[in-house]
């Protein structure tokens, strides 16, 4: 564990080193953990639990996520089961992941079969925080926890493949069995995080809707789309204007700030690019507060989550959403966005480097079960034996 403090607020980071291999059997040896949903998290999450050789079961409805599940090691009738209310009462951690509509449509399944001592395991504060619109409030019985991985369940379950580890929140919310906090802790390095802050079910859902909305997917997309018809609109090629806005943000600038912060990425700019950049930030700044505070405020006050909530349970959300993201798709900015993509180096035939062209795919590695009566390997283990087996591959080939 690191303890630090930064504008008068002392925090401290739990580790994966905290929580090596045996001392992860040791809290969750005798768990069965049900993961409810397969979605992008459910996914994910169980795949890497699964790796760190916790006893895990699948449960979701039959259809096309049932059908991946299986495709992913599953047996139905043993570790993936349609019925809900069954893999809750076969668990001792149910894992609650399904969409935020979708729990509060099935949370009346998920409550009446909790077992006394079991921990209710969520990724998101929205239905226990929003209880008055959720309907989500847990019996006094069970540890109620979260896990929350600051990225995409398909982030979480890569970046456990290559061996790292995804940056997540933690919290407590009812402790009944004097073991949340550790079953708590277990479960997060178990699902793939490298590092957990601790939180509440509060502070997580709000700088959660608000982040989504803003600076992670809205803001950011909104900017971009702004630049670029600028650019447009003033004579610039497609691929300059996409280049200029996005391409060169995602693959040189971000990848700067992430390695060691914004002032890294400016010392590694051009002195114009240094000055330009320095001299308008704070006009962006002014401008985009307001709209900022007004997101906050309308998060807190639950207008953003029943907006979500009616949306989400349409029974035609599906066939809209799909909508919108093709109009998204058929963006101009997004349809040159593919061309220039396609051009990287790393996406030529013969490249050297085809792990960074299969970061294209959205799709996570399949993670096989353990056969029975032997023990899975941790995550070492697992890497060393993915290794070997691509060198056999490759040697195949030749």
């Amino acid at each position: 564990m690191k303890t630090f403090t930064v504008g008068n607020v002392t925090e401290t980071v739990v580790e994966r080193t905290d929580f090596p291999p045996k001392k992860l059997k040791e809290i969750l040896g005798r768990e069965t953990v049900a993961i409810i949903g397969y979605g992008v998290q459910g996914r994910g999450q169980s795949l890497n639990l699964r790796d760190n050789g916790v006893k895990v079961i699948v449960a979701v409805r039959k259809g096309k996520s049932y059908d991946l599940a299986k495709q992913d090691g599953w047996e139905p009738g043993v570790t993936l089961f349609d019925d809900l209310g069954e893999a809750v009462r076969r668990a001792t951690v149910v894992q609650y992941l399904l969409s935020d509509a979708g729990q509060k449509a099935s949370w009346p399944v998920i409550k009446a079969n909790l077992q006394e001592g079991a921990a209710l395991y969520f990724s998101h504060g929205f239905s226990i925080v929003f209880s008055e619109q959720t309907g989500v409030v847990p019996p006094r019985n069970v540890d109620v926890i979260l896990v929350a991985p600051k990225g995409s369940g398909t982030t979480v379950r890569r970046l456990f493949l290559e061996g790292r580890g995804i940056n997540g929140s933690f919290a407590v919310h009812q402790d009944f069995t004097g073991r949340a906090r550790e079953r708590c802790l277990a479960l997060g390095i178990a699902i793939g995080s490298g590092f957990l802050f601790e939180t509440t079910f509060e502070k997580e859902v709000l700088s959660d809707l608000t982040g989504e909305r803003g600076v992670l997917m809205g803001a950011i997309y909104g900017l971009w789309r702004a630049q670029y018809e600028v650019l447009r609109a003033h004579g610039h090629s497609p691929s300059e204007a996409f280049n200029e806005t996005v391409e060169e943000a995602t693959q040189s600038l971000y990848p700067l700030i992430a390695e060691k912060g914004m002032d890294w990425m400016y010392a590694n700019c051009s002195t114009t690019a240094q000055r330009g950049a320095l001299d308008w930030f704070k006009k962006f700044e002014e401008a985009s507060k307001p709209v900022f505070e007004e997101l906050y405020r309308k998060v807190k006050q639950g207008e953003e989550t029943a907006r979500v909530l009616d949306a989400n349970s349409r029974p035609d959300y599906h066939q809209q959403l799909q909508k919108e993201l093709a109009a998204v798709d058929a963006d101009e900015m997004w349809q040159i966005g593919k061309i220039v993509r396609e051009l990287r180096p790393e996406r030529q035939p013969g490249a050297k480097n085809p792990k960074a062209a299969a970061k294209g795919s959205a799709t996570a590695k399949k993670s096989t079960p353990a056969r029975k009566g032997r023990k899975q390997a941790p995550r070492k283990a697992a890497a060393q034996t993915r290794k070997k087996k691509a060198k056999k591959a490759a040697k195949k080939k030749r």
